[in-house]
């Protein structure tokens, strides 16, 4: 029985090892330990972070397999166990791990499609209202929460960067820090604008509303990747924070609003009462933009930015339809789910997986296309 068993494992062990190439990872990470090991590694600061910061890449890649090979020759010697014991125990335990086995090495294949060194950042993701008014509004803060129930299904931490409420209710636009390891690689499947078609909360005669919204999601590489300002390319204001009343709402001119001369991109910040650290998010945001228009830019034979769309009707990327049927669809991959309250609740990895999976088919003809 183990013979027979096991044996598909040992295929699928071998086959893994070369889909995931570990063999060239091993062997780059020699080449760029010896590199650290040069006396003069440190003297280029910049090419030193990238150095480590690509070896800790190979490193976690290895290890994650690592993990999964052993859980796969436990599962062996499990299933040895059950058939000379018939020990039903032991098979049920075996299954256990190679159910988690197939589910890690899913994701491992997912994160070899995330492609580019900043894949692997935390992301800034900004919701803004579009047509729709209030129910626009409301819509923003729907967006909100199931990023922020996706972000923390996955262990990532959510923080507001900032905020500007509607005037009934949700927000006219939000701006949200998600961290955790791949953030942004899986992020950047949502960029583009969202449609909400539901009986309106807000409508006393309940009819039936579209509502839009943008989102649009910037890599965090303060931390890894440079990025010079000249003082001169800024216009810098300040001013009271904006609320929607209460004990809560800020007396001082806490509030920043910079803009980049060159570029034209203006940002906000006025969640935090201390300027200082307001203007420190702000700039954040700025560098963040900066770099994905910088990697737009580069990806110029592609679709235009999803963020630049207007906001409404012929632009959306996926449809959430809660009447007069229930069902959320993606209108570059066709993927759907008849389950809207899942989706909603942060249930997005198909989503996720599915836009990846058509990105890395699209590379694949344009390849062909060019040989």
């Amino acid at each position: 029985m183990c013979e027979t068993a096991c044996e598909p494992l040992r295929t699928s062990s071998s086959s893994s090892e070369v889909i995931f190439d570990l063999d060239g990872k091993s062997a780059r990470i020699e080449e760029l330990e010896a590199a650290t090991a040069e006396p003069d590694f440190w003297s280029d600061p910049e090419r030193a972070k990238r150095l480590q910061k690509e070896k800790a890449a190979l490193e976690r890649v290895i290890g994650a397999w690592e993990r999964q090979r052993a859980s796969i020759d436990d599962a062996a010697v499990l299933l040895d166990l059950a058939e000379e014991e018939n020990d039903d125990d032991s098979l049920q335990e075996a299954s256990t791990l190679l159910r988690a086995v197939d589910k890690a090495l899913e994701e491992m294949e997912i994160q070899r499609l995330l492609g580019g060194d900043e894949s692997e950042s935390d992301a800034i993701v900004h919701i803004n209202a579009g047509a729709g008014g209030t129910e626009a509004q409301d819509w923003v803060a729907m967006l909100m929460r199931m990023y922020s129930m996706w972000a923390e299904s996955r262990g990532y931490k959510v923080d507001v960067m900032d905020s500007l409420p509607g005037e009934e209710a949700g927000f006219k636009s939000v701006t949200l820090s998600i961290s955790g390891l791949y953030a942004y690689g899986y992020l950047k499947a949502e960029r583009g604008v969202h449609r909400l078609v539901r009986i309106s909360p807000f409508d006393a005669n309940a009819r039936r509303h579209t509502s839009f919204a943008s989102v649009a999601v910037y890599p965090d590489v303060e931390d890894t990747i440079t990025i010079d300002i000249p003082d001169k390319d800024l216009h810098i204001d300040v001013y009271r924070s904006r609320g929607a009343g209460g004990q809560g709402v800020n007396t001082t001119d806490s509030a920043v609003r910079i803009r980049h001369i060159p570029t034209g991109i203006v940002v906000t910040c006025q969640n935090e009462r201390s300027q200082l650290k307001n203007k420190h998010l702000a700039m954040k945001i700025l560098k963040a933009r900066l770099y994905e228009r910088e990697l737009e830019a580069r990806r110029l034979e592609k679709e235009q930015s999803q963020d630049k769309k207007e906001i409404g009707f012929g632009s959306q990327i996926r449809s959430y339809v809660l009447q007069p049927y229930q069902m959320v669809k993606d209108h570059r991959t066709q993927h759907e789910a008849g389950n809207v309250s899942a989706v909603l609740d942060g249930a997005l990895m198909p989503f996720i997986e599915a836009y990846l999976l058509h990105e890395a088919n699209l590379a694949d003809e344009d390849g062909k296309k060019a040989d």
